[in-house]
């Protein structure tokens, strides 16, 4: 059981990797919540890859600092109905 969750902590990591993706996206992908995918991230992963762990932080922050500019396009978009 515990290895399942590391493989899986680490290929969700590479997926945000790889592809910039943001939590809700790496959450649909893998079929789990948005809150497995952080205690992988932040929890599980450091305590046997640090360096994955590093990189994934990484895009977590920079999406996290661009989250207010994605909501106002998407807000932008609702009420212009495009």
């Amino acid at each position: 059981m515990k290895q399942d969750m590391e493989e899986r902590a680490a290929a969700v990591a590479r997926y945000i990797i790889e592809n910039r993706a943001t939590v809700r996206m790496a959450a649909k992908e893998f079929g789990i919540s948005k809150s497995t995918v952080h205690k992988d991230i932040r929890d599980r992963l450091p305590t046997f890859n640090r360096p994955l762990y590093e990189q994934a932080r990484v895009v977590l922050d920079e999406n996290k600092a661009e989250r207010h500019i994605r909501g106002g396009i998407a807000t932008r978009r609702k009420y212009k109905g495009v």
